[in-house]
This record gives C-alpha cells, sequence and structure tokens, in this order.
C-alpha cells in the first residue's frame, strides 16, 4: 500500500476564466469560480458581507417606485437622486427635497426653501457629482446626469445641528443659454461641463474659483475630436475620457498655455461611471478590459496597463452588452478594492451581475458578485469623518452597502450563495492514479461558519464515481482574549483553523468547491493541505 503524500496550496490569485485547464495545473491557488467572495488584502478569499436598508418604514423610499439616479455622501447624510427629485437625508428616516425653485441668491432658512416649488426636471438619468469645497461648510455640490435633459443643479447648505437651523442654496448653473450637460467634475477651481447632445465633443470651464460664472475671466470652451463619455480631475491635469480615445487638459488657469494634449487614439472607456480614483491610479473599463491611467516618473508620459486579462471572457461578455447594461463603480479604500456593478433593465436584485477587483502587490485580482443590484454607489466621508457606503436599486429603495451577513433587497432578509472552485490538482503527475485520504481546509470564521466541500475527479467527468458533497463540521468562531463572549466563541479554538475531513474517491485530478448558502458571517477560506495515495499509472 503506498503511503500518504502531502500536497498544500495557499489562496490566492483571484478568479481565473482565461487560462486553459492544462495551464491551471501550475496555478493551483487562483479560482475557476469566486462569486460572492472577495480576495483579503490579508490573503485568501473572503465571503463578502450584505446591505441593508438605509433608513427605516416608508422612508427608505423617498421617491416611491421611482428609480434610484444616484447617490453621494454630503455634509452629515447623503443626496439622492430619485426619478426627477432631489433628497437629502442624514439618516434615511426622514428626507428633505433640495431641487427647490427661485431660492434666493443669499439662501433660504429652512421654513422659506421647504415653502418653495419644485424646480422641474426632466427624465433625470444616471448622475454625475462633484463638490467644489471653496468656503463654505460642506463644499457645493453640482449634479449633472446622463439623459442630457437638464442643466447642471448646484446645491449646498450652511450651518450644523438640526435641519431647520440650516441654510439652504439651490440654482440650475448656466453655463451656455439653454445647453445642458451630462458630466462634471472640480478642476484647479473651476467647474467643468460636458455631453451637451448637440455639442458631446465640447468641454466648457468656468471662471476661476466661481463655478457658476461661465463668462467671467478664466472660462472658456475647447472641442475636441472624440465624443465625450466622461471628465476626471487627477493629479493637476483633467482627464478627458472619449469613446475611442483619451485626452489630458493641461494649464486651464493660463490662456495662454492651455493645450488638450491626446494620451491614446487608440483606447476609449465605455462608460464613465466606471471611472474611479485608487491607489493613486485611474481605473476604467475600456473595449479590452480594465484599464489604469497612471503618471510615470518622467514628466507629462503617462502609461497605460491593461489589468484584468484574468477575466478577459468576462470583459467580453460585458462589452458586447454594453448597449443595454447601467454601470457603476465605487472604491472602498479599506480593502483596497474597486467594484463595478452593471445591470439590464429586465435583471432582478437576484440576477444583477458586479465585479470586484483588488489591487495586491502584484496587481489587481478579481471577483464576482450575484444578487446586488446598484445602478447607483457612493461611497464617501461625511463631515463627521465617518466613511459611508450606500447603494440604490431600481425599484428606489437606499441600503446600506457592505455591511451584515444577508442581502436585504426591498427590506427581504436573502441568504448569500457564495461558492469558490479551485483549478483541478494533479499533484504533480497527471498519468497517477491518486486516492485521497484527507483534507484539512484553513478557514478564519468571524463568527460560526458551516459551509459545504464538493470534491469532483477528473474534471468532473461522468466517467468517474463522484462521492457526495460534505457539510463541514460548524467551524466555531476562536474565543480571543479582551473581545471574547461566554456562550458565543470556542475557547481554545484556533483563530484560524484547520478543519480536518476525510475523504472518498480517486482519480488522476481533482478540484475541491468550497460553498454556502446562508445568512451566517462572512469567512475567509486561506488554503487546503491534501493527504493522497499514489497508485500506478492508467
Amino acid at each position: 500500500m503506498a503511503s500518504g503524500q502531502p500536497f498544500s496550496v495557499s489562496l490566492a490569485g483571484g478568479l481565473d476564466k482565461s487560462t486553459n485547464s492544462l495551464a491551471l495545473l501550475q496555478t493551483p491557488g487562483v479560482a475557476t469560480k469566486l462569486r460572492n467572495f472577495e480576495v483579503s488584502i490579508e490573503g485568501g478569499y473572503r465571503r463578502i458581507n450584505g446591505f441593508n436598508l438605509f433608513g427605516e418604514g416608508s422612508a427608505v423610499r423617498p421617491n416611491g417606485s421611482n428609480q434610484v439616479r444616484g447617490l453621494v455622501v454630503y455634509a452629515d447624510g447623503i443626496v439622492a437622486v430619485v426619478g426627477n427629485n432631489i433628497y437629502f437625508s442624514v439618516d434615511g428616516t426622514s428626507w428633505l427635497q433640495v431641487n427647490r425653485d427661485s431660492v434666493d441668491a443669499s439662501g433660504d432658512n429652512y421654513s422659506t426653501f421647504t415653502g418653495r416649488s419644485a424646480l422641474s426636471l426632466s427624465s433625470v438619468g444616471q448622475c454625475e457629482f462633484t463638490i467644489y469645497e471653496g468656503l463654505t461648510d460642506y463644499g457645493e455640490l453640482v449634479i449633472t446626469d446622463k439623459s442630457g435633459n437638464n442643466k447642471p443643479f448646484l446645491f449646498y447648505m450652511t450651518g450644523t445641528g438640526a435641519l431647520n437651523s440650516r441654510t439652504f442654496f439651490a440654482k440650475q448653473i448656466t453655463f451656455d443659454h439653454t445647453k445642458t450637460a451630462k458630466f462634471c467634475t472640480i478642476h484647479d477651481n473651476h467647474l467643468v461641463v460636458a455631453g451637451n447632445p448637440t455639442e458631446p465633443q465640447t468641454i466648457y470651464y468656468s471662471h476661476t474659483g466661481d463655478i457658476d460664472n461661465f463668462s467671467g475671466t478664466g472660462a472658456g470652451s475647447i472641442t475636441l475630436e472624440d465624443k465625450i463619455v466622461g471628465l476626471k480631475s487627477f493629479r493637476k491635469e483633467l482627464f478627458i475620457f472619449c469613446r475611442n480615445s483619451l485626452f489630458k487638459l493641461e494649464n486651464i488657469n493660463n490662456s495662454a498655455t492651455i493645450k488638450v494634449v491626446p494620451i491614446t487614439k487608440n483606447v476609449g472607456c465605455i462608460d464613465g461611471q466606471t471611472i474611479q480614483e485608487i491607489a493613486g491610479d485611474l481605473i476604467f473599463l475600456a473595449p479590452d478590459g480594465f484599464r489604469t491611467v497612471a503618471g510615470t516618473a518622467r514628466i507629462g508620459d503617462v502609461e497605460l496597463g491593461t489589468i484584468s486579462q484574468a477575466i478577459q471572457p468576462i470583459i467580453n461578455d460585458i462589452v458586447q452588452g454594453s448597449a443595454i447594461y447601467e454601470f457603476s463603480s465605487v472604491v472602498i479604500r479599506n480593502k483596497s478594492q474597486y467594484r463595478m456593478f452593471y445591470t439590464s433593465t429586465t435583471d432582478t436584485s437576484a440576477t444583477s451581475k458586479g465585479l470586484i477587483g483588488v489591487l495586491k502587490p502584484k496587481g489587481f485580482e478579481w471577483s464576482e458578485t450575484l444578487g446586488i443590484q446598484a445602478p447607483a454607489i457612493a461611497s464617501g466621508f461625511a463631515y463627521d469623518g465617518e466613511e459611508k457606503f450606500v447603494h440604490g436599486d431600481k425599484a428606489g429603495y437606499i441600503y446600506n452597502h457592505n455591511v451584515g451577513n444577508t442581502f436585504n433587497p426591498a427590506g427581504v432578509e436573502t441568504e448569500i450563495s457564495a461558492e469558490y472552485q479551485s483549478p483541478d490538482f494533479d499533484y504533480g503527475d497527471f498519468g497517477t492514479l491518486k486516492t485521497l485520504d484527507y483534507i484539512k481546509l484553513s478557514i478564519k470564521p468571524e463568527a460560526l461558519a458551516q459551509p459545504t466541500l464538493r470534491v469532483r475527479f477528473d474534471y468532473d467527468s461522468n466517467e468517474s464515481p463522484q462521492p457526495p458533497d460534505i457539510e463541514l463540521t460548524a467551524v466555531p468562531e476562536p474565543a480571543l482574549f479582551g473581545t471574547a463572549k461566554f456562550n458565543l466563541q470556542a475557547f481554545g479554538a484556533s483563530e484560524q483553523p484547520l478543519v480536518r475531513q476525510p475523504l472518498t474517491g480517486s482519480g488522476h485530478s481533482n478540484f475541491f468547491k468550497v460553498f454556502s448558502s446562508d445568512t451566517r458571517a462572512p469567512y475567509t477560506i486561506n488554503g487546503i493541505y491534501i493527504n493522497y495515495r499514489p497508485a500506478g499509472r492508467q
């Protein structure tokens, strides 16, 4: 009888959908399926958190069943564009409508502001936001939307404490008669807007330090040669993302030297909603995958790099369907994480998908999400320094994002279904038959965890007997000194226990799947240790 042989794998690399099955034998730590897991910055793959309602009762939908078109963290709460109206709330239990007409230039008190008639907005699309810090308490918020029907909207307030003690300012910004804008950003003390349907290639920029004045000193416009899909101020330069090209605007404060410099005319941006800044780079979705724009050591030079080759088949499907998708994206800073969601008009919450990219020392590593519908999403620091994460769905609900152990679409608690699948392991010799004795699975639970283990031999061949699924013995959260609670954690348990499970079956190769569908707390899978016995060649 052959003696047992060890084989261990540290899980790293994220989802790999591009490498063929034989080449994957050389990278056993990656995943061939990684749904509702995230690559942990501490190593391994962690099941994601869920989401719950922002607020209580009927107030969680500030404008009924109208779709949430945009969200931004502002002052000590959030601003939400829902349907054709704009609202502000501190806690989600009450909402103040802020798209008011004829607001006094010196500001309105609460009673005067709430007594104003609503400013009519037309068929609002997905929104973009930018904040000019200036000298106001919370900064001046500018909102544009992708419908091309509305002028930029300016809102800000001053004062602290209860809302009825604050002063409110609101107006539409006129930058060229009746023209509208889809995109906006603040760059070097200018408001920059673009996307007027009759001039999709033109940007307008305001007077220096006066964001609603487009006729004063320093204001102007520039027309490019491609349709603009997004704007982003980055490292003292304004990056202009177009459908088939990328430019940057330099020296906006010097009329003698201001210029637009082409970066590339071969790479465009699929949708401006995918643009985010993370770890000193800009990331965006291009037709050939996610790319970064990073300034190099040489002044004025720019480097473009693709970062999503491992998930290229998924990217190809997204790009092919981009005409029917609404995109949104957000950065979760403490996880070095970029999240992009995409949903079609026919997708429900359960069928809506997304991608999570985590920046690791060797580059981005990816996973997928399923069950989060987020046509609007935002993160940011509130006035009190608290970082908020919120998203909204097509049914008008607004949620706290990346919290809790369950999904809660429309306030209905739903299990999080997650799965990790390894590549096939050949243990160094594909031609030898191996019998598996046992596995030790390194799991770090955040509370009681009870995932299921599946083993499949020879690429899940119908010709090989396949063993039944194994529900792992409940993995208890260990008791840590200073934080443990009596009867909730297991005293003496390892912080990252190795769960030992006997196995049955044999084959030339096999893969492992760890999956769960429950309302339990997240857990991290760090590694796998297998004891197997090789037999003769077959």
